[in-house]
């Protein structure tokens, strides 16, 4: 026999089973199974501020002590979720706070009734009075309207704040007072609070991740000021009101992220949280409020919503014609290179030229290949010296003249014939400097979605080994977004970015160039976005071989110490695009032990 909710997981999973169709939900099930292996609520409870530590940030007083409003719009809510709500912001360990719940008429008795019990007696709670329920935004205004602190911190009626959220909060405003809005980690709890999963842990603020999805969601407190000047929420977006929010918000100011677990979101049978297709005007909703922050951004875009529902596709516009010039280091390796130059040859995009450079060859059938595809777009560099990738490349964009330049090593193959489409409308806008694409293994399992730096006391290709199909952890693995780092076996980069940072460092002749230069570029000011939509195979370090005797390894070494100490401080402090809480042991972003460091 079922019980009650193993009933209900079984109609859900049927509707899952509907909408993704037999081979997709196969897919989502082993992969979550996969994720489920994981102890998060072991991991959670061996984290969470102890006694003491809650103890002492009672005690603290900081320099700057802002009141902060939390905002809670109520309707229908059941009492035990209210209270427990209520319990949790009436626990913070920091003081200067107010409640300010924006409660219809029909409601408001109930309330008052549940604030009269002992434990809320004396708490700063404020009821603001509705004639009726005029929906969460017009609720909410209402609300922030009436409100006397300088920041204001969104809450559900159903979820729940750490004791340590405002704390934390005011803790990075004193660093960074300038800040206008901020964003904790956040989780899911179970309706009796027994079990904790799920855990969303987040970068720093990331642009093309926040067009993809709201990931910034839950604790988000904000500078009233600030949601005065954009406007407040507006209804037109309800069901994605704080997405819409958060985009006018972030186009206007700091943003700064708090790396812990700070916010609890409730699952129950009704919530968004347990079943995310059930309410698809909020993915509606939520597609709109991408597309008018484009639109204020001035790009032309297409948004396309993606299977899994809350994440989009956002398909820029390729601006002109401009030139592409590709360039792709050989030696011999004839069968690899022609597979390349095949996969090439496909793209629909037909403005480019192809540079290969040839560096040492020994073999006859090399040279008779060169012979027979040399072109108006395909010609051949010389290379004298012994390899060195960066030297390589330097001298090779000095030999070309594409706007746009895409490194590209010669044991990969396209796989998709709009790639360069892809990647140049990517490139093209101005806040990005270079793009990167998702890379498999010939058997299919991933071997590139993005770097983290840190990773192996490095850096990491995340998700290597992966099966062709999966999204990883939260999406990381198929969603677009930007990173520290990706790899050069294939790149974009407009020309001006390259010689703006003075292209490869020629000390790195072999490894950990591309992180070094995608390093550069973000010093500088550029994105460096990771695009899942190019998508090619790569036939890994077939033409340079192993580091497998001394010298290789010597030099191996050296280059290793050159990153560590060029970039101490990214290697200290962590990769602002990864978090903190998560493994430097693994590319799969699992959680971190204490075996990390």
């Amino acid at each position: 026999m079922f019980n009650k909710m193993s009933l209900y997981r079984v109609k859900k999973g049927l509707v899952y089973l509907r909408y993704f169709g037999p081979k997709e939900f196969l897919i989502r099930l082993k992969e979550r199974i996969r994720f489920h292996k994981i102890d998060y609520e072991k991991w959670y409870q061996n984290h969470r501020r102890t006694k003491e530590e809650l103890e002492r940030q009672r005690q603290e007083a900081f320099s700057y002590a802002p009141l902060i409003s939390i905002v809670v719009p109520v309707y229908q809510a059941p009492e035990e979720f209210l209270r427990q709500m209520l319990l949790s912001v009436c626990r913070q360990t920091y003081k200067n706070w107010e409640l300010c719940m924006a409660v219809p008429d029909e409601e408001r008795r109930r309330i008052e009734e549940i604030l009269e019990e002992d434990v809320f007696k004396g708490k700063t709670v404020r009821l603001i009075g509705m004639r009726e329920n005029r929906g969460i935004s017009e609720n909410t205004n209402a609300a922030i309207k009436e409100v006397a602190g300088t920041y204001i911190g969104f809450l559900d009626q159903d979820d729940l704040l750490a004791p340590d959220a405002l704390y934390e909060m005011v803790k990075k405003l004193n660093e960074y007072p300038e800040t206008g809005l901020l964003y904790s980690d956040e989780d899911k709890v179970t309706a009796d609070l027994k079990k904790h999963f799920q855990p969303h842990f987040k970068p720093d603020f990331n642009l093309d991740l926040l067009r993809a999805n709201n990931y910034i969601c839950h604790f988000c407190v904000i500078r009233k000021s600030l949601i005065e000047e954009v406007g407040g929420l507006r209804s037109e977006f309800d069901g994605a009101q704080d997405y819409d929010l958060v985009f006018r918000c972030v186009e206007k100011t700091i943003t700064a992220h708090v790396p812990r677990i700070l916010y609890h979101w409730r699952v129950h049978q009704v919530s968004t949280a347990d079943n995310p297709i059930s309410k698809a005007y909020a993915f509606e909703a939520g597609q709109r409020a991408i597309e008018a922050h484009l639109t204020r951004c001035g790009e032309q875009a297409e948004v396309l919503p993606e299977l899994d529902r809350g994440f989009y596709r956002v398909q820029y516009k390729v601006q002109g014609n401009p030139m592409i010039s590709i360039l792709i280091p050989n030696k011999d390796h004839v069968k690899d290179l022609e597979k390349c130059l095949q996969s090439i040859s496909g793209s629909t995009y037909k403005n480019y030229e192809i540079t290969i450079i040839e560096n040492n060859s020994e073999k006859t059938e090399t040279f008779a290949y060169y012979d027979k595809i040399k072109s108006d777009h395909i010609r051949i560099l010389r290379w004298e010296g012994p390899f060195n990738y960066s030297a390589i490349n330097n001298f090779a964009v000095r030999q070309t003249s594409g706007e746009y330049l895409v490194l590209l090593n010669n044991d990969t193959e396209v796989i998709g014939k709009d790639w360069l489409e892809e990647m140049l409308a990517n490139c093209q806008r101005k806040e990005v400097g270079i793009v990167g694409a998702k890379l498999y293994y010939p058997g299919g399992q991933v071997q590139h979605a993005g770097v983290v730096v840190g990773i192996r006391g490095i850096a990491g290709n995340m998700f290597r080994g992966l099966p062709k199909g999966y999204s990883g952890y939260l999406h990381k693995a198929s969603t677009q977004q930007d990173l520290s780092a990706v790899t050069a076996a294939c790149m974009m980069v407009k020309r001006s970015v390259y010689e703006e940072v003075g292209g490869f460092e020629e000390r790195l002749a072999v490894a950990f160039n591309d992180i070094d230069f995608c390093l550069k570029v973000r010093r500088c000011g550029y994105l460096v976005v990771y695009d899942p939509y190019v998508e090619l195979y790569h036939y890994e370090s077939r033409s340079r071989g192993a580091e497998d005797n001394e010298e290789k390894i010597r030099r191996y070494q050296c280059e290793i110490n050159y990153v560590r100490r060029t970039w101490s401080e990214i290697m200290e402090k962590g990769d602002p695009m990864y978090n903190p809480n998560l493994t430097l042991v693994k590319c799969d972003y699992s959680l971190r032990e204490k075996e990390d460091g």
